[in-house]
């Protein structure tokens, strides 16, 4: 995790990058740069849980630049409670959130679509951006995600001529599984003007597709502090009817097999059998990739764990926060992340954390100071580490201090300078080709 100190260095040490006129053309548009944003999970009123780390990324970067999103919406969602319902009905076709205006076209994608989904995307996107850029001429095009949004993004910037970024948050390592999206995804990388990845395994990613190095920074997610602050815990404890003197370990997140919720079960209940007391809370609500909702419920009475479960449902950040604050270690057991937010926003309310070594979180988790981080699919080490965070006198003020020395305002900032040297290089390249 980069320090405020460190920041401030790579925004001053940022246009040595680029010698001469590209440093003044960077240092122009960083005032008057106009960013058209692509983003599939940006939240909206019939999920507003929806990808709220793309949208605190953008809001603090629309503080700083002129931005439009483009957030498609699919005509229908297949995924959740894997039934087929429209939601176009609950969401406006165009809206202002904040500081941003944000366009949400629906969009059609079969369920099996795979590799030509990224086409179908484009196809419907193609001529919304020519005419935008007639109105609202951008100088860059910022995807959120490498498939599908990259991919389209990538076709988008051909069609209008413009330069394009990609940001990698750690569901591509899934689809690069698939040998035809992996080509889809490289031919993109490779093609792009910028590439942001929010972890280093991320930026290595990228490179091993073939994007160029220097094309490729790492800039982490932030924290909002104004939501994800120390609490008192006791409280914390009595607003959310928890006894004050319980041991609580909380599971956030999707309510989908991937964040491992079943794995922090299974493994309170190893521990519950050598006569620890803890309880589960396991926040969070379904999810797009596949319901798991079911196995979950019905998972403590098989475990016999009824009396130490407790599910909130999807919860909002204020509560979350408390949440967080209330207990005594979160507990992240994915399988697969990228940067997870929410191992950030706990250690930011000052808990510690015990989670898998999947994507950023070895960058997040340094030290044991801060918790611990354990081998992914290993029930005996994950209850091993729950054991030892339970038992441990943690310093909760070291450990959201640590947290917050990453903000949101800091990623805006450093977000906004990669594209403009991303703008700036490709102006220059075309002057040398006059």
């Amino acid at each position: 995790m980069i320090s405020p100190s460190e920041t401030e260095q790579l925004s001053e040490s940022g246009p040595a990058a680029l010698p001469g006129r590209p440093q003044a053309l960077a240092s122009a548009l960083a005032s008057k740069i106009k960013i058209l944003s692509l983003c599939c999970v940006y939240p909206n009123p019939s999920e507003p849980s929806l990808g709220l780390f793309v949208r605190s990324r953008l809001q603090h970067l629309g503080e700083l630049a002129d931005v439009k999103v483009i957030a498609p919406l699919a005509a229908f969602d297949y995924s959740r409670w894997r039934a087929v319902r429209s939601i176009r009905r609950s969401v406006p076709k165009d809206r202002t959130d904040g500081n941003l205006e944000v366009l949400q076209p629906a969009w059609f994608y079969p369920p099996l679509g795979g590799w030509l989904n990224p086409l179908f995307l484009f196809s419907r996107l193609r001529r919304l951006a020519v005419h935008l850029r007639r109105d609202f001429p951008f100088h860059i095009i910022d995807a959120h995600f490498g498939y599908p949004d990259g991919i389209a993004a990538a076709l988008l910037a051909r069609c209008t001529r413009s330069p394009f970024s990609v940001t990698l948050r750690g569901n591509e390592l899934m689809h690069a599984r698939r040998k035809l999206r992996r080509a889809a995804l490289g031919w993109a990388l490779r093609r792009a003007d910028a590439i942001i990845a929010v972890s280093e395994s991320l930026r290595r990613f990228a490179i091993s597709l073939g994007a160029e190095p220097e094309k490729v920074k790492t800039i982490p997610n932030g924290v909002e502090s104004r939501i994800y602050f120390p609490r008192n815990r006791v409280q914390c404890r009595v607003k959310l009817g928890l006894p004050a003197g319980g041991r609580f370990v909380l599971s956030a997140g999707a309510l989908i097999e991937r964040k491992g919720h079943h794995r922090v079960m299974e493994a309170l209940k190893s521990l519950a059998e050598e006569g620890c007391t803890a309880c589960l809370l396991i926040a969070g609500g379904p999810g797009r990739e596949g319901s798991f909702v079911k196995e979950l419920h019905q998972l403590p009475a098989k475990l016999n764990m009824q009396r130490r479960v407790r599910f909130f449902g999807e919860v909002s950040p204020e509560r979350m926060a408390e949440l967080m604050s209330a207990a005594d270690v979160l507990c992240l057991a994915s399988s697969r992340e990228g940067w997870p937010n929410v191992v950030h926003e706990a250690m930011a309310c000052g808990t510690p954390v015990v989670a898998s070594n999947v994507g950023g979180v070895p960058e997040m988790i340094p030290s044991d100071h801060f918790g611990f981080v354990v081998p992914p699919g290993d029930p005996v080490a994950l209850a091993a580490a729950l054991r030892s965070a339970l038992e441990n006198s943690w310093d909760r003020a070291a450990i959201a201090a640590w947290a917050h020395s990453r903000s949101w305002q800091q990623v805006g900032r450093e977000v906004l300078w990669t594209l403009c040297q991303a703008v700036a290089a490709g102006r220059h390249a075309e002057e040398q080709q006059r």
